[in-house]
């Protein structure tokens, strides 16, 4: 019974929250909004091509404010990505702070946060063979 892939990741948020969330991933990352399915929830399933990766969902009413910017086991999400300058360009154009770093394994990376304090891993494997 091995894992095989990872299905998506999940942010819970308030409904501006989520509203900026969706907005970020989509113009700053590059996903796209697509059909949710199954779901009673309000909120958005990012798309990579037919995959849905990042689920956006509001807290349930009874369960309270989420707290943002807490501290802890949770890191980052990483998406593989082609086109480094462009990206670097872009984040640039939206005023996006980022840093970059070139791993032992000669992938380039630039690391970012998305509005709510959530680590972004942009990885770029194009530069492995230069």
């Amino acid at each position: 019974m091995p894992v095989t892939e990872i299905n998506h990741i999940n942010l819970r948020a308030n409904r501006d929250m989520m509203h900026i969330l969706r907005d970020f991933y989509c113009d700053i990352v590059g996903l796209k909004v697509g059909p949710r399915t199954a779901t009673t929830s309000y909120g958005f399933w990012l798309y990579i091509g037919d995959n849905d990766v990042v689920h956006i969902a509001e807290y349930n009413k009874g369960v309270g404010a989420p707290d943002l910017h807490v501290k802890g086991t949770y890191d980052h999400v990483s998406f593989t990505c082609t086109d480094m300058p462009a990206m670097e360009a872009h984040l640039t154009a939206h005023n996006v702070p980022y840093t970059t770093r070139l791993l032992n394994n000669g992938v380039r990376q630039i690391n970012l946060k998305d509005p709510a304090g959530n680590g972004i891993e942009l990885n770029f494997e194009e530069f492995r063979n230069l």
